[in-house]
């Protein structure tokens, strides 16, 4: 029993972490400028399609491609 108990409390763990990183993602890329609207609304539909892969995505490729 302890052990479904910390199992869910992973899980849930895991989504909350995971959720918090997606709003940061789609935050950051709704403040920021980036050289064209097109790579802005690409980044969206990244984050929002794939929403873990795409928000460690943005982390590393897209936030280099951001103007100031």
């Amino acid at each position: 029993m302890p052990f479904l108990m910390l199992l869910f409390l992973g899980w849930g763990l895991w989504g909350l972490l995971t959720l918090i990183l997606w709003i940061w993602a789609l935050v950051d890329i709704i403040k920021s400028r980036f050289e064209s609207d097109t790579t802005k609304i690409i980044w969206i539909v990244v984050v929002i399609l794939l929403p873990l892969l795409g928000s460690i995505l943005y982390l590393i490729i897209g936030r280099n491609q951001r103007i100031g």
